[in-house]
């Protein structure tokens, strides 16, 4: 209800009434006159209350008169009136109707109350209502009020007193207030007061209104008081004492700090009064030292507490409130404050000192001030600086307890730290007894010197204990550690204002900075200079200071919260000054953290260098030097584990304690939150760390993380229960740090990355010299790192990795090293699937720097590393195949890197990556890369350490090849734009394209790398892998040659082909003769490959075979290239040289290259290749090898129709039928026939001198094929071929026949002896010839004038029956004696003569075949070819029965009758040329020879093989007789004659010596002599005798015969006479039986003749035998008598002779 309400106010009234009645009651008696005005008053009110209508306001008008009554009341001094009128007097004054000079009065009225000693307390209220409701006392009645409320304070009542005092400070702050009210309201006028003049006058009020005067008045007379003046104001003042005056001054600076800070009056009397009298009062204070000696010239005053202790306090509020005006003064305040902390002063004044101090450090605003006024300013003191100082050399004096510390204490008990202090404080122990007790209390012990800590104050507030001890008079007694425990949150709340103000402003501005990037990015921000300046000025000011108390509370902490809390400290300063920059002073508060970690005396470089630069920085505080203090080492901590540690220095076991851990986990915090300003303190910060992390026994795992090792690991590290529950936690801690680097920016990351390289290094280092385990803390932290900024690994990568790469993956410690590789490449791995932004395809350049390193581990030598390159390349490749892009070179370039001193495995793991690319990538990759995949997989194939992965890469390439195939256009495409683009780079540089193979188009180009590879590999040392090369080599040319553009193919044949050629060719003449024992192993080598020189055989083999093909299958394609011939010729060359090789395999396979080139053996076609043929498409596209080889899958069929159908080119077209024989150029097959030739004359020439043993003999086989070539040669050199060839031809197949066979391959080459079979040798030397001579046949006429030749060739071998060849010198055994039964191992081979029956009795039926068709060919008669017929078939005619072969001679036999037969016309024909001439006496003598044959037949010839062979004489005869002796007019006379002495001697006596008795008539060879003799009559009694001749020739004849019988009989006869009883010989009864039998003959014959036919000497010469047959009528003979009986039975007809025949006689 407010007063001035109706109700109210009526209640005032009636109050008013009722207490006026009251007193006229109590007055009634004593005091009449009051009770009168009481009365008087009562109808006053009333009249008031019923006159106005604002009741209030008249009141306060006729106040006097209302409160007239009740001043009188008091004035009666009766305490139950004065009472009763002071209430009323309230009422009044507290519903404000009280007007000015009632309040006079009322003031004067209880003035005299006072004088009185008349209810004290009731003054007091009734002042403090009468000021508080209103301000109507002013001026002399307020100050009158103010000195009443003084005096009551100075009574003996000590209740007065104390009501009194308060009264009096609500009195002077209602003063004040007064004049802030009033303030407030004059806010909006705007004044000018006439200026001041110097302000020199005090009392110069004149421009303050009202109530700022009373203030004013009422201040400056405080002031007076206190300095024991006399006021000007408050007059009345009997008694004032300093410490109450202090404190109103204190409470009215502190309450109104504004009204001194906005009225230059009062800031003057602050300036002019307050602090000049501060600075006297103070003065005992700063000249006392505790303990100095009395004998000091002049007694100096002793520091009084009351009052020491409230300048402190007044001191306190003016540097808080008045510090900008009072600089200067605050300057010597806050000095004087510093000294006051000396230890010579006494313990209260210190402590009440550093509640000061720590006043101030809760005020981090005013801190900067004093920064800025002084430490900043030059020639002025550094305040700001020597505070800090101050407060830490305070906080060591503390630890640092003098010897004498004992006297000081009981000279002065009340100030010193005595034992007695000590004592009830700790409870007794001592300070040096360290018991249970200590883990309850928390404290700071330092060498022995143990100081408990105390609760102070809340954390931000110095709440104080002695300068609020206001009522004490003697210095209280100070406990133990107050001073150290203030100190210690002066410190921390320091550190704490500073920090948050400094980081709160350095975030408004990086605000502001970000805001006007955004507002104004083209520009850049300029921070305020003046506002870092200072903030580095406080931070450099007190950096030391701070330093040194913190670290040595922190080495004395006993406590886990004073710990944490110290440690905070140092974290924040460290972070700060990280922000502003500065870096030692950053590098030293974190070296301090870092020592407290690690155990003590733990050699650390980093650290130890670090803190050598700052122990060197002593500081002096007003001339003492102040070091910073080393830790002791005698920490009573609990020790919570021991391990080893990883420097070389502390031999044995380190231990840590639970601070060490604690400290690390600080360290950890301080890394995490404020890695960005570490900088360069990384290198101290992770040092620390990894020697930590070491002595814990944490173990790097996957992805870096440290996990706690095993125990076994460390046998020395014991941990507590409780570090191993903290172990988990501060591994997690250690892998978020690292984690949180991502949101570090990239300097600071730099930084880290740089830290933990050095300290990599330093590990390294250790690691290096001795065989410990290395510590992988920098390796594991490094990568895990990278792990985490995968966003921006660009900037990191190239420190990171270099340093992994060149230091770490070469390290001789095998740990070392493989953590090194493990970093590097699992940072690839992650970096490569990381999904960066741009993507990494769109990205190249970042994704040729993240697989750089990947290539460069490729130079570490370590099989280790590069076992792991290899494995993480073959997890790129099954994770990133698909998107390596531009990267691809690099992985294959590591692929590739294999070397032959690298083990197996490594070549293994190289080769599954290979493999996976060729199998999986190869569509993936840009088709540049394709050449770098054929690279890579020949160097597999050239590695020399595992055969296997040498052959499957072969293959590869085959795959390779295919992939090319299928792909081709694409890759062309692509390839082209490729090649454009670098083709215009050349130019620009002015340079020229430089790539293997230039100028082909890069596809070819593509192609002739692939061949190359395959070509160095076909002469690779193994011959597995030559093998698998080459057929690999010439499949792929034979399936793919057709993607070749033309010119291209003359790369393929010079660079390609014939290099290797001429490679292999060197090698294998070259290659090693020795015998290799076994194939490594217990594999058996087979002896056709036990010598290098073998192996190279099968290789040269191949090469050659393959190169021929490509020829072959090739041929319209190369033709159309400019130098085919050249190439021909070389190709010759080389199978020129291969087919004359020592080796038959080689030059056996030679001549099957020869064959195939010649075409002579075409290319298995399978159904496809039908179907091209029927196309029109040469076979060029099916592979030749019909058996597919190692890795060579066979072409696909319907592969190839689509291939066909794709790459019909111009080169595919098949030429037209007509033009077959343009393509033919006949240079090259003359060029072939002269290799032909000259290889033919090389290798059947037989050798010169005695044959060595080792002479080289080529085989049969050989020898066939190079005959086999001839034909099909021929059919394309017929044209000009010539009789010179022809020679040339006849020379080698002679030489060619006459090679003989090795004895112990003879059994495999020639049947047994008896079989009468051509080897193909020989068959091949037929064929040949028939070949030629069919071709003459259907030639032109000038090829016959070649029959000759060929006759005589043939004729050649047709005597080889009877004469085997001769090969040089060298010795032949007959076949049938070779001793191939029992061939001894390893003895020198024999040589073994062919059965050459066989083959010259083909050829013999070759002859007759031949001559029967061009017996009448001119050259053949010319060229007297029967002649040689004959004169070749003398010789088996005459040996007959001495020929090898019984055949040969029949042959011969039935020969010479059928050539006789066709020949002899012809020579009739051309009797009178005289081209046969000779050839008659070669016919008889032929004749001669075999009728009457020198040779014997042989013992064990049988009657029917005897009769066989005579029918055959008898057929010759008859020959005689009807080809020979009918035609005598065209026959020389002397041949008649010889054939008719023949037939005479055939039919008289012809029977051999060695017949048995009981075979002689068989033996007699009596048919043969018949047919002589026959003949003989025959053409004796020729009827046609047509010339003179003939008849002369009968009758020769006859009359020869005649003669004969007439000896034959003659002799007989005597014999038999002779001999008497004695049989004659057995061959002369045969004789006379066969003389006989011939007379019989003849006498038939005569009877059948026409009688004129018969010469007259003839019938004489018949009749004159007729005596000596009757003689021998005597013969006892039986068979003799039977003959005589038949040759005398016909002389009958002779009795008488005819008539007509004597006629015909005589005409």
């Amino acid at each position: 209800m407010s007063i001035s309400s109706p109700e109210a106010v009526k209640k005032l009234l009636e109050n008013m009434q009722t207490d006026l009645r009251s007193l006229s009651m109590e007055c009634k008696k004593k005091f009449p006159p009051v009770k009168e005005a009481a009365e008087s008053g009562i109808v006053k009110i009333k009249t008031i209350a019923a006159r106005n209508t604002d009741i209030l306001a008249a009141l306060k008008e006729n106040s006097l008169e209302v409160v007239q009554p009740f001043l009188m009341g008091c004035g009666t001094k009766e305490p139950k009136i004065t009472q009763l009128c002071l209430a009323a007097i309230q009422r009044l004054m507290s519903h404000e109707v009280v007007s000015e000079a009632a309040a006079g009065n009322i003031i004067n009225m209880l003035w005299q109350l006072m004088e009185n000693g008349l209810e004290e307390l009731k003054l007091l209220q009734t002042v403090l209502v009468l000021l508080t409701t209103n301000t109507v006392v002013h001026d002399e009645v307020l100050s009158k009020a103010i000195v009443l409320c003084f005096r009551l304070h100075f009574t003996k009542d000590n209740i007065t007193n104390n009501t009194a005092a308060a009264t009096v400070r609500q009195v002077v702050t209602v003063v004040f207030e007064r004049m802030v009210a009033e303030d407030e309201r004059c806010k909006g006028i705007v004044e000018h007061p006439p200026p001041v003049q110097g302000n020199t006058n005090r009392r110069s009020v004149s421009t303050l209104r009202p109530s700022a005067k009373d203030a004013y008045m009422l201040f400056q007379d405080l002031c007076q008081l206190v300095n024991a003046d006399a006021p000007y104001w408050l007059v009345g003042m009997t008694e004032m004492t300093r410490t109450f005056g202090l404190e109103l001054l204190e409470s009215v600076l502190n309450d109104f700090p504004g009204v001194f800070l906005q009225h230059q009056e009062f800031s003057f009397l602050l300036k002019e009064r307050v602090c000049p009298l501060v600075i006297k009062l103070f003065s005992p204070n700063i000249k006392f030292r505790q303990g100095s000696s009395a004998s000091s010239p002049a007694p100096v005053e002793k520091p009084y507490f009351p009052i020491c202790m409230r300048l402190l306090r007044v001191v306190s509020v003016l540097i808080k409130h008045f510090y900008g005006l009072l600089v200067t003064e605050c300057e010597i305040f806050l000095s004087l404050l510093v000294k006051f902390l000396d230890g010579e002063k006494p313990q209260w004044l210190r402590a009440v000192a550093v509640e000061s101090v720590h006043r101030l450090c809760v005020q981090p605003h005013l801190l900067r001030s004093f920064c800025q006024s002084y430490d900043m300013k030059q020639h002025s003191t550094k305040v700001f600086r020597d505070i800090v100082n101050a407060l830490g050399s305070f906080i060591q004096s503390l630890f640092i307890v003098p010897n004498a510390g004992n006297s000081t204490a009981v000279s002065a008990p009340a100030g010193g730290s005595g034992s007695g202090g000590q004592g009830a404080a700790q409870g007794g122990p001592g300070a040096g007894g360290v018991s249970g007790n200590l883990t309850t209390q928390a404290a700071f012990e330092y060498r022995g010197n143990w100081i408990p800590l105390m609760t102070v104050s809340v954390q931000g507030s110095a709440k104080a204990t002695y300068l609020e001890m206001l009522d004490k008079v003697e210095p209280p007694s100070i406990p133990e550690g107050y001073a150290m425990s203030v100190a210690f949150s002066a410190l921390l709340d320091l550190v704490r204002g500073i920090t948050s103000m400094i980081e709160r402003e350095l975030a408004v501005e990086e605000e502001a900075a970000a805001e006007f990037r955004d507002t104004h990015p083209d520009q850049q921000w300029q921070p305020q200079p003046g506002v870092h300046l200072v903030w580095e000025e406080m931070v450099s000011a007190c950096w030391c200071g701070l330093l040194a108390a913190l670290s040595l509370l922190l080495d004395a902490s006993t406590d886990e919260t004073a710990t944490e809390n110290i440690l905070k400290a140092e974290l924040t300063m460290a972070s700060l000054c990280g922000r502003l920059g500065l870096v030692t002073p950053r590098d030293a508060f974190i070296t301090a953290i870092c020592k407290a970690s690690l155990p003590p005396h733990y050699a650390l470089t980093v650290l130890s260098s670090n803190a050598a630069n700052l122990s060197g920085k002593a500081y002096s505080i007003q001339g003492q030097s102040v070091q910073i203090i080393s830790p002791s080492s005698e920490s009573h901590q609990q020790v919570v584990a021991v391990g080893q540690p990883l420097t070389s220095q502390p031999q044995g076991t380190v231990v840590l304690t639970a601070k060490n851990i604690q400290c690390m986990r600080t360290l950890l915090n301080l890394a995490h939150c404020h890695g960005a300003v570490l900088g360069t303190s990384w290198q101290l910060v992770l040092a620390t760390l990894q020697h930590l992390v070491w002595i814990l026994g944490l173990k790097p795992g996957l992805g870096g993380a440290l996990k706690p090792g095993r125990a076994v690991e460390g046998p020395s590290t014991v941990l507590t229960t409780a570090v191993m529950t903290d172990l988990p936690v501060i591994s997690n801690i250690l892998s978020r740090l690292f984690e949180s680097s991502q949101y570090l920016d990239d300097v600071s990351l730099h930084h880290l990355i740089n830290a933990l390289c050095s300290l990599s290094l330093e590990a390294m280092e250790m690691a290096s010299g001795n065989n410990k385990e290395p510590s992988l803390f920098a390796v594991a932290k490094l990568l895990e790192t990278g792990l985490v900024n995968m966003d921006r690994i660009e900037i990191l990568w190239r420190p990171l990795t270099g340093h992994l790469l060149e230091k770490v993956c070469q390290h001789p410690n095998s740990r070392m090293r493989e953590w090194g590789a493990e970093a590097l490449t699992a940072l690839i791995k992650a970096s490569l699937a990381y999904k960066h932004d741009p993507p990494l395809a769109e990205n190249p350049r970042l994704q040729l720097l993240l697989l750089n390193p990947l290539k460069e581990l490729s130079n570490v030598l370590h099989a280790d590393i590069r076992q792991k390159q290899l494995e993480s390349v073959l997890q790129i490749l099954q994770s990133q195949g698909d998107s390596l892009g531009p990267g691809w070179p690099l992985v294959l370039g590591v692929i590739g890197a294999i070397r032959n001193d690298q083990g197996e495995s490594l070549i293994r793991t190289a080769f599954q990556c290979l493999q996976l690319v060729v199998t999986d990538f190869l569509p993936a990759m840009p088709c540049t890369c394709l050449q770098i995949v054929v690279d890579v997989a020949g160097s597999f194939g050239l590695q020399n350490q595992e055969l296997n992965i040498s052959l499957t890469s072969i293959g590869l390439l085959w795959n390779i090849s295919d992939y090319f195939f299928q792909r081709g256009e694409a890759i062309i495409q692509e390839l082209e734009r490729e090649e454009e683009a670098l083709q215009k780079q050349a130019q620009e540089k002015g340079e020229t394209l430089n790539r293997p193979f230039h100028p082909a188009p890069p596809f070819d180009c593509l192609w002739l790398c692939l061949y190359a590879k395959l070509g160095e590999m076909c002469v690779d040392p193994r011959p597995a892998v030559r093998k698998s090369a080459g057929q690999t080599l010439f499949s792929t040319i034979a399936a793919h040659g057709t993607l070749l553009q033309q010119p291209t193919w003359h790369i393929v044949v010079w660079k390609v082909l014939f290099q290797l050629l001429g490679c292999v060719r060197t090698s294998s003449t070259t290659a090693d003769k020795e015998k290799i024992e076994s194939g490594g192993g217990n594999i058996l080598i087979h002896h056709s490959r036990d010598t290098a020189e073998k192996q190279w055989a099968e290789t040269w083999v191949l090469t050659l075979a393959g190169v021929a093909r490509i020829f072959n299958t090739r041929r319209y394609l190369l033709q159309q290239l400019g130098d085919f011939f050249e190439a021909w010729e070389v190709l010759l060359n080389h199978i020129q040289s291969a087919a004359l090789s020592k080796n038959n395999e080689v030059s056996l396979a030679a001549l099957k290259s020869f064959q195939e080139i010649l075409q002579i053996v075409t290319p298995v076609r399978d159904s496809a290749g039908d179907t091209f043929a029927a196309m029109g498409v040469p076979p060029v596209l099916i592979d030749p090898f019909s058996a597919s080889g190692p890795g060579r899958p066979l072409v696909r069929s319907d592969s190839l129709v689509e291939r066909l159908t794709r790459y019909n080119g111009a080169e595919l077209q098949a030429p037209p039928p007509g033009e077959e024989s343009a393509l033919e150029d006949s240079a090259l097959w003359w060029s072939a026939w002269n290799t032909w030739y000259r290889t033919g004359t090389d290798s059947t020439r037989p050798p010169s001198g005695p044959t060595e043993k080792f002479s080289f003999i080529p085989s049969q086989p050989f020898l066939t094929a190079l005959i086999q070539i001839f034909p099909a040669l021929y059919q394309h050199i017929k044209a000009n071929f010539s009789m010179e060839d022809l020679k040339k031809l006849g020379v080698i197949l002679h030489g060619a026949v006459s090679v003989p066979i090795s004895s112990d391959a003879s059994p495999f080459i020639l049947p047994s002896y008896t079989e009468a079979v051509l080897t193909s040798l020989q068959e091949a030397v037929l064929t040949a010839l028939d070949v030629l001579q069919k071709a003459i046949c259907v030639g032109p006429e000038n090829l016959q004038i070649m029959y000759p030749a060929i006759f005589e060739q043939l004729l050649l071998f047709v005597e080889f029956s009877c004469k085997p060849p001769q090969y040089g010198r060298m010795e032949t055994k007959h076949v049938a004696n070779a001793k191939y039964n029992q061939i001894q191992l390893f003895a020198p081979a024999e040589w073994v003569a062919l059965n050459y029956v066989p083959f010259a009795e083909r050829s013999l039926e070759v002859v007759l075949d031949l001559y029967h068709k061009t017996a009448c060919h001119k050259a053949v008669i010319n060229e007297k070819v029967l002649q040689n017929i004959i004169k070749t078939l003398r010789m088996p005619l005459g040996l007959k029965y001495s020929c090898p072969s019984e055949s040969t001679w029949k042959l011969a036999v039935s020969s010479l009758l059928k050539v006789l037969s066709i020949g002899l016309p012809v020579a009739r024909q051309h009797a009178l040329s005289g081209k046969f001439d000779t050839m008659w006496p070669e016919l008889a003598n032929a004749f001669e020879d075999f009728l009457f044959t020198k040779s014997t037949p042989p013992d064990n010839m049988s009657i029917q093989e005897f009769q066989k062979n005579e029918a055959v004489d008898v057929e010759v005869v008859q020959l005689i007789s009807t080809e020979i002796l009918p035609f005598a007019n065209f026959i020389p006379k002397d041949f008649v004659g010889q054939i008719m002495t023949m037939l005479n001697r055939g039919s008289i006596h012809s029977q051999s010596a060695s017949f048995t008795e009981a075979e002689i008539d068989v033996r007699m060879r009596e048919d043969f002599s018949k047919v002589c003799f026959e003949t003989l009559l025959q053409f004796s009694f020729s009827n046609k005798v047509s010339t003179p001749q003939e008849g002369y020739i009968s009758r020769m004849a006859l009359s020869v015969l005649l003669k004969r019988s007439q000896d034959v009989l003659r002799r007989y006869v005597e014999d038999e006479r002779l001999s008497g009883r004695c049989p004659l010989p057995r061959q002369q009864v045969t004789e006379i039986i066969f003389v006989l039998k011939a007379i019989s003959t003849l006498m038939d014959s005569l009877k059948k003749t026409q009688p004129e036919n018969v010469d007259g000497n003839t019938w004489a010469q018949v009749i004159a035998l007729y005596p000596t047959l009757v003689e021998c009528i005597t013969c006892s003979s039986p068979e003799v008598s039977s003959a005589l009986k038949e040759a005398l039975g016909p002389f009958k007809d002779f009795m008488q002779p005819p008539v007509s025949r004597v006629q015909n006689g005589e005409s």
